[in-house]
């Protein structure tokens, strides 16, 4: 259907009505709230310190730290005038008074911001919740309760969360609850897709089986299963939400289950899930199933998208502009209206923009569909709007987010991220404070309302992430003198065209070993070397079984030295090309790099027992380092008065833990100055290293410029490292072995990069959820094995003296689900080699006072 012309005009002269009725209608603690609210944007820097008191001030137990940490943001921001003269009196009391008796001040100020939020953060103990559920009741209103809560870090935590949603049902005052699945599941890995939904399945499950155990008596007086909507943030997690959704309610247990789940507008491919649940619901409803419901929403975690497409190198997810955004929800409702759809799908119509509810309202009564929709609304932002709403006889549901005294923190997340939306310059709610119609700014929002109609015909509906590394990569012929550089983007498992393509990668190099194995040779003096003698390299994750990953061979000292020459006679004159000449070879290096992603993923998971996304953002490291380096080497050749040439011979001396990135940085730097390279890689990652130098004989390097070297130690260190015919070393690894080559080369030019011991400290001031969450990252990525991995965690004495936060820690490591890299669902891979040295001492040795945590 379309939107009919009468209707988008009788939309204005509604929304018209209503907010002059509304203007008139404030009173009380929402005018105190607009006129704050006000002030906050009069005067951006109220904004700027009501966030940084809000996120700054309650961490700490210590009542003495939040009351100086209050007391300097109350110093840092004396601009502020957005407090009441109550207000005022109070903070200097606290300021001149109470900062000296922090044990009695701090519990009195947090009580006052707890019942001074309490209109949009509900005080989440009892009676107070029941009361107000009660209350709303009595107005006919249901109350859509969500538990705020951060991403759990366990499955420990899972566990108490799903309790938590349960034990809630299992009060006769809620009957509606939404949760989300990022509260279910602790170990969401993207490209374990069906491990995701079989492990949310069955919490969510759980929380199901509660919401028919546990029935209430609707306003007809029928007995009702309680309804349990699942919202929506990241987008990364939309698959799995639908999916879930989907899976559990199939069963033949929750076929009756009327149930719901949220979709955001501001996706431009959300009316494909729409359209998708619609025609599933349909067979559902046909099959003798309940009908499901879509609350659709605008959306409200942009900046989060935002910072992860720039992190990745990837496209934004949502609209740029706000009002594609709202046009997009404008088809959304006009689509799930329509006669031939509501009956199958319900829709809560989420917003607090009047025009919206305006056209939910007249497009329901035209089509006869009222009895299929909802007008919802954010408890306590509006008072005023909710009761004419109510008057208008729409079935109103507020969605009230809750949070205990000892869940304040949350709150507080929450807080910040509304203040940040709700003041945005194109949200409906900035202009609504204080708003009148007949004034520039309610023309301004006329003028944004007609803006979103005008878009609908021409607004673009397709996903902007498009990824598909099975798509045959076609090489860009680009001229480096024009050339700007641009980090590669990682790949985006989300997608389900690039699940498939990590299954392919899996299919083929967990089996390589039944093709005779994936082999590498010396490759010195332009030659491939064979011999009869040979390493076996066993997959990691394959041990026990034996299962072959492939064989390297070793030089011997006399074709070390024949390397040595080769390098340093530089027979196809890579030193005499231009810098030009060689960023356009290393630049086809970039496109091999790129073809070769999924064999280098699949390579270094069979030999080192790395996770596909551990490599996948390592390929991409070593596509930045064959555009980036010669890119600042032509740069660099361009500048007047500089004149710069390569050192002669390179000898680069690869780890194992990082198997391709670290190698192609060598490489791609010593190349890119005018070098010749030779690799001498790690016992351990000798495969991973061959197919990473193909790529760059396949681009052009020759193999006189770039040799491969596979030795021994011994013999390196005997053979290769003294002689004078080396130029530079560039070394990563242990650093006993970095003071070995000084005292072999004293005068030698060296690069080197050696472990340490790498801390991370976490005061009682620090974000706990999100500490907990870098320091599993920075501990366990990588299985561990890494020098820049945290294994030195030093927590200031409050934290340390919490049992409530080492059992977090403890909670989250258990979780950590390790084993075969070929089976998605781990998180952490085998390790490259059995223990052994100090780690080996470490773990069957305890000094005085230590303990295992885990």
């Amino acid at each position: 259907m379309s939107l009919p012309e009468h209707i988008i005009e009788e939309v204005k002269e509604v929304a018209y009505d209503w907010q002059k009725e509304i203007q008139v209608s404030r009173k009380g603690k929402e005018e105190e709230f607009h006129a704050m609210m006000l002030k906050m944007l009069k005067n951006p820097i109220n904004k700027v310190f009501l966030i940084e008191l809000l996120d700054q001030s309650f961490r700490s137990k210590d009542p003495q730290r939040v009351a100086d940490q209050i007391d300097h943001i109350f110093e840092k921001y004396q601009s502020t005038d957005f407090f009441s003269e109550f207000e005022q009196i109070l903070i200097w009391l606290f300021r001149d008074v109470g900062i000296y008796i922090s044990s009695i001040s701090i519990p009195l100020f947090i009580r006052y911001l707890r019942n001074d939020i309490s209109a949009i953060v509900i005080q989440g103990e009892d009676p107070v919740l029941s009361s107000h559920i009660q209350k709303r009741r009595k107005e006919g209103t249901r109350v859509n309760i969500n538990v705020i809560g951060e991403v759990v870090h366990s499955e420990a935590e899972a566990n108490r969360r799903v309790e938590k949603y349960i034990s809630l049902l299992e009060n006769p005052d809620i009957d509606y609850l939404s949760l989300k699945i990022s509260n279910m599941f602790s170990q969401i890995i993207p490209h374990a897709h069906e491990h995701n939904v079989a492990k949310i399945s069955s919490q969510l499950a759980r929380v199901y089986r509660a919401a028919k155990a546990n029935t209430y008596t609707d306003k007809e007086g029928q007995r009702c299963y309680k309804f349990v909507n699942l919202d929506m943030e990241e987008y990364r997690d939309i698959a799995i939400t639908i999916d879930t959704f989907k899976k559990v309610l199939s069963t033949e247990e929750f076929k009756d289950l009327h149930a719901g789940i949220v979709i955001q507008t501001y996706l431009p491919d959300a009316m494909t899930y729409i359209r998708d649940l619609a025609a599933w619901a349909k067979r559902r409803v046909e099959s003798g199933g309940a009908p499901i419901k879509i609350r659709i929403v605008k959306g409200a975690n942009q900046e989060m998208e935002l910072t992860e497409a720039s992190l990745r190198g990837w496209p934004n997810v949502t609209y740029a502009h706000k009002a594609q955004s709202d046009a997009n929800y404008k088809i959304a409702m006009d689509y799930l209206l329509d006669p031939d759809v509501a009956p199958y799908v319900y829709t809560g119509i989420a917003s607090h923009n009047l025009f919206d509810h305006a056209m939910g309202m007249l497009l329901a009564k035209e089509r006869g569909v009222e009895a299929y929709v909802s007008a919802e609304m954010l408890e306590g932002m509006s008072e005023a709007a909710y009761h004419l709403l109510k008057r208008e006889r729409l079935n109103v549901i507020l969605y009230a987010p809750t949070a205990t005294k000892e869940t304040f923190t949350n709150a507080i997340a929450y807080l910040v991220r509304r203040f940040d939306e709700n003041t945005a310059e194109q949200n409906f709610l900035r202009h609504s404070f204080g708003l009148k119609v007949d004034t520039p700014q309610w023309e301004r929002l006329v003028q944004t309302y007609e803006d979103a109609v005008a878009l609908i015909p021409t607004l673009d509906q397709q996903p902007y992430r498009t990824q598909d590394r099975n798509r045959l990569m076609v090489k860009e012929e680009r001229d480096p003198a024009s050339y700007h550089f641009r980090n590669e983007p990682d790949t985006d498992f989300v997608l389900p065209a690039n699940r498939k393509w990590a299954e392919k990668i899996r299919d083929k190099w967990q089996n390589i070993g039944e093709t005779g194995g994936f082999n590498a040779y010396p490759v010195i003096g332009g030659k491939i070397i064979q011999k009869e003698t040979y390493t076996e390299v066993i997959d990691k994750s394959q041990y026990h079984e034996n299962k072959l990953a492939g064989r390297y061979v070793e030089a011997d000292p006399e074709e070390i030295k024949r390397a040595i020459a080769t390098a340093k006679a530089d027979p196809d004159g890579w030193r005499e090309l231009t810098p030009h000449q060689r960023q356009k070879i290393m630049m086809d290096v970039a496109h091999e790099l790129r073809v070769a992603r999924g064999d280098l993923i699949g390579i270094a998971a069979a030999e080192v027992g790395k996770v596909f996304t551990e490599t996948d953002v390592e390929v991409s490291e070593a596509i930045d380092f064959a555009n980036f380096y010669p890119y600042s080497v032509s740069k660099l050749s361009g500048l007047t008065g500089i004149d710069a040439e390569g050192k002669g011979v390179g000898l680069v001396i690869s780890p194992w833990n990082f198997p391709i990135a670290i190698p192609a940085g060598g490489i791609a730097a010593s190349l890119a100055a005018g070098n010749t390279v030779i690799l001498k890689p790690s016992g351990d990652a000798v495969l991973c290293a061959y197919r990473l130098c193909q790529c760059f004989w396949d681009a052009g390097v020759s193999k006189n410029t770039l040799q491969f070297v596979p030795a021994r130690g011994s013999v390196v260190s005997e053979h290769m490292i003294p002689s004078r015919e080396i130029d530079f070393t560039i070394f990563t690894g242990g650093e006993e072995t970095a003071y070995r080559i000084i005292q072999s080369r004293p005068d030698i030019h060296l690069s080197a990069e050696t472990g340490g011991k790498d801390a991370t400290i976490v005061t009682a001031m620090a974000d706990r959820d999100q500490a907990l969450g870098h320091v599993m990252a920075s501990a366990f990525h990588n299985s561990g094995q890494k020098c820049s991995a945290t294994s030195l965690l030093v927590l200031e004495k409050e934290l340390y003296d919490d049992e409530a936060y080492q059992m977090q820690i403890k909670e989250a490591v258990e979780s950590l689900q390790t084993g075969s890299v070929w089976d998605f669902g781990n998180r952490i891979g085998p390790l490259s080699d059995r223990p052994g040295g100090k780690l080996e001492k470490s773990l069957g040795y305890l000094d005085e006072g230590e303990t295992w945590l885990v």
